[in-house]
């Protein structure tokens, strides 16, 4: 409901839930402190993600498409944006430490020929999360393996023939 409606309100969120908002109050004290946990829980889920990828250890092209789908699953789960919470220092410390593991391993990608060498800088780091984004949305009846071989070969391949 958040990620249709970021400003729904506690009301509509119980309502949704088919519960009184009472007793989502009792759980939060405020719609700022249900959404902290909506987005603390997230960075868990891709935390959680990146660990089952085994992103430093497991062979580049097994890392890659493990990562990919279990993301895709995280933003099927929980579909809402964390740009609202990167004010917040330690959402963003998080975020950011996310980051750096996925950059360290697209590094690794390149170093290893999964990747071409030569793209500008960043580019695949920018390019990945966008296409699981639009593949978690856009592409529901795939499954999160198909949702991820779709991306990973879009990534590795490009749309070109040659």
């Amino acid at each position: 409901m958040l990620a249709a409606d970021p400003g729904a309100s506690i009301a509509s969120i119980a309502t949704e839930a088919g519960v009184d908002r009472r007793t989502v109050y009792r759980r939060f004290a405020s719609r700022e402190d249900l959404l902290a946990a909506v987005y603390a829980a997230r960075l868990a889920a891709i935390e959680e993600a990146i660990e089952d990828a085994r992103l430093r250890e497991a062979p580049v092209a097994v890392a890659l498409h493990r990562y990919v789908e279990n993301v895709i699953g995280v933003n099927r789960t929980w579909p809402v944006d964390l740009t609202d919470m990167l004010a917040d220092d330690t959402v963003r410390a998080r975020r950011d430490a996310l980051a750096h593991e996925v950059d360290v391993f697209l590094d690794r990608a390149t170093d290893e020929g999964l990747l071409r060498a030569g793209i500008p800088e960043g580019w695949a780091s920018a390019l990945l999360p966008r296409l699981m984004h639009l593949v978690a949305r856009q592409f529901p009846a795939l499954s999160p393996a198909q949702a991820a071989d779709v991306v990973v070969d879009t990534l590795l391949r490009g749309l070109g023939t040659s």
